[in-house]
């Protein structure tokens, strides 16, 4: 072989290898977009469940005590969406852990609480079905989330990208863990 095909072959190979990088770069990119993205959305999933229960709460169809013991983790929930991320787990945990001791007790969701103070059944049926369903939608994104964060960490793993320092400046993002399920594991 000459010098002009030894050349030939290393800039070939620089080239390949530096295309490697650029294509590693670009999914770690994206990947963190999608850490941002699934974040937001777990956010906004988050602020729905706290407004569910606060319907269910202000609906008439729990007694006194429970309505403001919910009324009272949902406002915390709302409240902590601006703070930091360990402070908000356990404020979610907490809503959790009401909306199961609240569930435990649905079996009079058609109460004479909700009769006596002259609102429909349906309407407290339906603040009920508000809130399962936000909380269904909330371990989905929170999952997700979850998922999406573990491909950047496995990702940023790899001895090349920390070689060639390809996250940059971006923070390693880390899993959301809160108590999210309703049921309690049942």
């Amino acid at each position: 072989m000459s010098v002009v095909e030894i050349l030939t072959l290393v800039v070939l190979a620089v080239c390949a290898f530096g295309w490697y990088l650029t294509f590693v770069a670009a999914r770690l990119d994206r990947l963190h977009i999608r850490v941002e993205g699934t974040y937001a959305a777990l956010d906004a999933q988050l602020v729905r469940r706290a407004e569910a229960a606060l319907e269910v709460a202000n609906s008439g169809a729990l007694d006194p005590a429970e309505a403001l013991i919910l009324a009272g983790a949902a406002t915390d929930s709302l409240e902590g969406a601006e703070s930091g991320q360990e402070e908000r787990e356990g404020v979610e945990s907490d809503l959790t852990r009401v909306i199961r001791l609240v569930v435990a007790d649905r079996g009079d969701v058609v109460a004479p609480v909700e009769l006596a103070a002259g609102l429909h059944a349906d309407v407290a049926l339906a603040a009920w079905g508000r809130l399962e369903s936000s909380g269904q939608r909330v371990m989905m994104a929170r999952r997700f989330h979850n998922d999406a964060v573990v491909d950047v960490q496995r990702l940023r793993r790899r001895v090349l990208v920390r070689l060639f320092r390809l996250p940059g400046r971006a923070v390693l993002p880390r899993t959301v863990e809160f108590d999210d399920d309703p049921a309690g594991g049942r």
